[in-house]
């Protein structure tokens, strides 16, 4: 069965949790828990508080995403 189509969003980090799990806000205000790709643990980076980052969504599921990519100041 092919995956369904990812929603790629931007996002910004506003509460790191326990767990390694992020809460994340959209642009148009809406908040979903994020945790980060295999790629982003290994390379062993937290993400603070007010980074903005890019969120991959499920669309039957939008209340979790993958954070996908850090942006680069």
């Amino acid at each position: 069965m092919p995956r369904a189509e990812a929603i790629t969003v931007e996002a910004i980090v506003i509460e790191a949790m326990a767990s390694g799990v992020y809460r994340v806000e959209l642009p148009n205000g809406h908040k979903l828990l994020g945790h980060p790709t295999r790629k982003l643990k290994l390379s062993n980076s937290r993400l603070a508080v007010g980074e903005r980052i890019t969120v991959e969504m499920s669309p039957f599921d939008m209340s979790k995403g993958s954070i996908t990519v850090r942006e680069e100041k």
